[in-house]
């Protein structure tokens, strides 16, 4: 596959959709004509919705980009696998093959819970819009064909399930900001002059502030897990674990 090179990573990657906003859109997935002016409605609404008060803006792009993506996955999605996302990453494999297998079989996009997967090029996480297939390698271990949330399939990549595929982080809102601790393990946005994409890292401190009319104040000193770096950061550049 292609590399996913720095510079080629997409903007719209900067904001992810909270559950509620994408159950919103999913119940307008059906309308035929996604025109501009529903678009930028649409943004306008999600951008006021209480749930989004103190989080990172959304572009009317991002919109878009997730009509077009999800509405792509439909017309493909064709056939589907006796196995789920979940039971995939959930179960393992009882027997292992002699040399890797391709089961050549697609993988439908599970509509309840959605899924994150690590790429081995950055060690950064992605939000998955497409399960494809998966393999048993000669180890036993499983692997899966993954479709990155806004990337072409020139960026699919196989990873290994129980290492570097998971149920997708959660956005925090700004009234949840007390129910990050000291020790929490936390998914973050990091944005440099060289990238910007998410990393697991560890809170290792906070200062409280009053909250004002633009939502929560307080900073997180964060500790990254892959290099160990450490950098403040406010509550919208946070993500909790669902098992958090």
């Amino acid at each position: 596959m292609g590399k996913r090179g720095r510079s080629r990573r997409p903007r719209s990657q900067r904001t992810r959709f909270t559950r509620s906003e994408i159950r919103q859109m999913e119940n307008l997935l059906e309308k035929k004509d996604v025109e501009q002016e529903f678009l930028q409605k649409l943004t306008e609404e999600l951008n006021v919705a209480s749930g989004r008060t103190g989080s990172r803006t959304i572009q009317m792009k991002q919109v878009e980009k997730w009509f077009q993506s999800r509405k792509k996955h439909q017309a493909n999605d064709v056939t589907s696998s006796p196995s789920s996302p979940k039971e995939l990453i959930n179960s393992a494999p009882e027997s292992s093959s002699d040399i890797a297998k391709d089961t050549g079989e697609n993988i439908s996009d599970e509509t309840e819970l959605e899924f994150e997967a690590r790429s081995s090029t950055d060690g950064a996480w992605y939000d998955v819009a497409t399960f494809l297939m998966h393999r048993v390698l000669s180890s036993g271990e499983l692997e899966v064909h993954v479709r990155y949330q806004g990337f072409d399939a020139e960026e699919d990549e196989w990873v290994n399930v129980k290492k570097a595929v998971r149920e997708r982080s959660i956005p925090l809102e700004s009234s949840e900001c007390l129910k990050v601790a000291v020790g929490d393990p936390v998914l973050c946005f990091r944005e440099t002059s060289e990238q910007a994409a998410y990393y697991d890292a560890h809170v290792v401190e906070i200062q409280r502030k009053m909250h004002d009319i633009r939502g929560c104040r307080c900073l997180f000193q964060i500790r990254y897990d892959h290099d160990q770096t450490e950098e403040k950061v406010n509550l919208r550049s946070l993500c909790r674990r669902p098992t958090n």
